[in-house]
């Protein structure tokens, strides 16, 4: 079993795909979800146009270690972010999105590798965001997907995602697997929502590791985090921002926000694409980070997909 340890005792499972021998793709997984939410065959794809291909599990999720005994108490933590008592929030949570950015750089220096190409989706994207303003020096580009800056006025939770997202989720499996389809499809893409594959996933999840203890971490993780938009601002790294048109989770004004502040960024507005990665999309996707990744002047500032 594959696992990168922290410095302060964190180990993290991780899988790769394709030749060592290519540049590194390094992919972050959002909030609630482990590394087999990014679909193989996507990851596949990036493979074969050449990049060595790197997935791992967040901590609090999947097969890396869990914070059993950190308690946390998310509505006191919502209230300090709200009031903008930052430091409050980040005294209430057992880690922050700058922790999640270093175990990113764990996986990594457990592979041997000096910089890479970053890709994060969701809370993952909030996630290389901050490793990126962070630690410049250890990426090669960034690429946020479906993901936004930590201010408050930009890719606000439509009230029936937002609903769902902090629902808690069924314990028994019988009622999970439907449960977390359902709400799958409140964000999904309209054209291509896919109850089935979204509850072949929810089994999947369920059946490698089932963890909402590890949920409510992740979410004050990002209260407790803030605003990166000043960070963003000073950002000089080749950046590719994805969004989908469909996405009632994190509106595209999440990621045209992300788009403006980086400097020299480039934004991809996909249409039929909400908060997921429709297989029918895969080769739109994988084209733009491929090229992004190996020489980003191909992709135009703004590009709608048929």
């Amino acid at each position: 079993m594959p696992v990168a340890a922290t410095p302060t005792g964190i180990d993290l499972y991780y899988e790769t795909i394709g030749s060592p021998a290519d540049p590194p793709l390094l992919l972050v997984m959002g909030y609630g979800s482990q590394m087999i939410a990014w679909p193989r065959g996507f990851s596949e794809l990036l493979a074969a146009g050449g990049r060595f291909v790197i997935e791992f599990d967040n901590r609090d999720s999947g097969l890396s270690s869990k914070l059993d005994g950190a308690k946390v108490d998310a509505e006191a933590v919502m209230a300090a972010a709200r009031a903008g008592d930052l430091a409050r929030a980040r005294e209430l949570v057992p880690y922050t999105l700058s922790d999640l950015g270093d175990d990113c750089l764990a996986v990594l220096d457990a592979l041997g590798i000096d910089r890479a190409h970053v890709l994060g989706a969701s809370m993952g994207g909030m996630i290389a965001q901050q490793l990126a303003i962070e630690r410049p020096e250890r990426l090669l580009s960034l690429v946020s997907m479906m993901s936004t800056t930590g201010e408050a006025e930009y890719g606000r939770p439509a009230p029936e995602a937002l609903e769902a997202l902090l629902s808690p989720s069924p314990t028994e499996r019988d009622a999970y697997i439907p449960a977390s389809a359902a709400n799958g499809l409140i964000w999904a893409s309209r054209r291509y929502g896919d109850r089935a594959r979204l509850e072949a996933l929810a089994a999947a999840s369920y059946d490698r590791c089932f963890y909402p203890q590890g949920v409510t971490r992740q979410l004050t993780a990002m209260l407790a985090s803030g605003s990166r938009a000043d960070g963003l601002r000073t950002l000089d790294l080749p950046t590719l921002v994805i969004h989908g048109l469909d996405d009632t989770l994190i509106p595209p004004d999440g990621g045209e926000r992300t788009a403006e502040l980086v400097p020299g960024a480039r934004l991809l507005l996909v249409e039929d694409m909400g908060h997921d990665r429709p297989e029918p999309l895969w080769p739109l996707l994988t084209e733009a980070i491929l090229d992004h990744t190996s020489r980003g002047e191909a992709i135009p500032n703004i590009v709608r997909a048929p």
